[in-house]
């Protein structure tokens, strides 16, 4: 019998698994979170450039014999590479080639997307059709603006070769007292000096008349377009709304919710329940 109270997020993302004992030690140093001590099944975590930048976010499943890797938002290939890499000859360390998994969890409307835990069928699981037809899952065009009030970030969109994981509401996916990882010396940096520039937020507009054609993407404080506060990063039109994503500068938070923006007209923002800033 069907479900009808709760919703689901069904979707496939690309995985790999990496085994061998040296396998937590090799992710722990790569990765935001603390892969070593971690007493949960399941735990999210960003990969970041050298100087901070998000370059993936990453969902970690600890087995008996081996961890997966899901990517969540990532280049697969430039993932796999990378690992591959940096990989010393005396590390016990393998890494699988990539392989589709089906990725189910639970949501809500007012509870962060990390809440909760996903259930995962691997491609050939016979179960999985069975399992998925007795869920309410989120049509595509529900799961996008979901995704978007939750403020996830997208491959290209957020995930830009410029915005760090705290600018992106991930705090909660950094681990600051754990040792050595990549791009841990900004995030000790920006946490120890509060010195965010930019925050995430959900922005929607209440123009019906809109261009599209136009390039700018940046948010203005008005529409004399005197000063420029942000720019908008993705944004999704169904048939009753349009909504999307904006960097906005932390110093023009607090001027009002309304701005403007060349192609939508005057848009109100809002913080997303699955963002956590400093």
């Amino acid at each position: 019998m069907q479900d009808i109270t709760k919703k689901f997020w069904l979707e496939k993302f690309d995985c790999f698994s990496i085994s061998g004992k040296d396998a937590r030690k090799f992710l722990n140093g790569i990765t935001t979170s603390n892969i070593l001590n971690s007493e949960n099944k399941v735990i999210k975590t960003c990969w970041l450039t050298p100087n901070g930048v998000l370059r993936s976010l990453f969902e970690i499943i600890f087995l008996e014999r081996k961890v997966e890797v899901i990517i969540l938002a990532g280049n697969t290939n430039e993932i796999i590479d990378y690992f591959n890499q940096i990989i010393f000859p005396a590390d016990d360390v393998l890494l699988s080639d990539p392989f589709l998994i089906n990725r189910i969890q639970e949501i809500d409307e007012s509870s962060s997307w990390r809440t909760y835990q996903p259930i995962l069928f691997k491609t050939e699981d016979k179960e999985f059709e069975i399992y998925k037809n007795k869920l309410n899952l989120l049509n595509p065009n529900d799961l996008k603006l979901w995704k978007i009030n939750q403020a996830i970030p997208s491959l290209g969109m957020e995930i830009n070769g410029k915005n760090n994981p705290l600018e992106l509401g991930l705090q909660d996916l950094i681990d600051f007292n754990k040792g050595c990882y990549l791009g841990q010396e900004t995030m000790s940096k920006i946490k120890n000096v509060s010195s965010l520039k930019q925050e995430i937020r959900i922005w929607k507009t209440f123009e019906s008349n809109f261009n599209l054609d136009v390039e700018d993407k940046n948010l203005y404080i008005n529409s004399a377009k005197d000063i420029s506060v942000g720019k908008i990063s993705s944004f999704f039109k169904s048939d009753s709304q349009i909504k999307g994503l904006a960097m906005i500068k932390r110093k023009y938070l607090e001027e009002g919710s309304y701005f403007f923006s060349e192609i939508f007209g005057k848009i109100i923002i809002n913080k997303s329940v699955g963002s956590i800033f400093l």
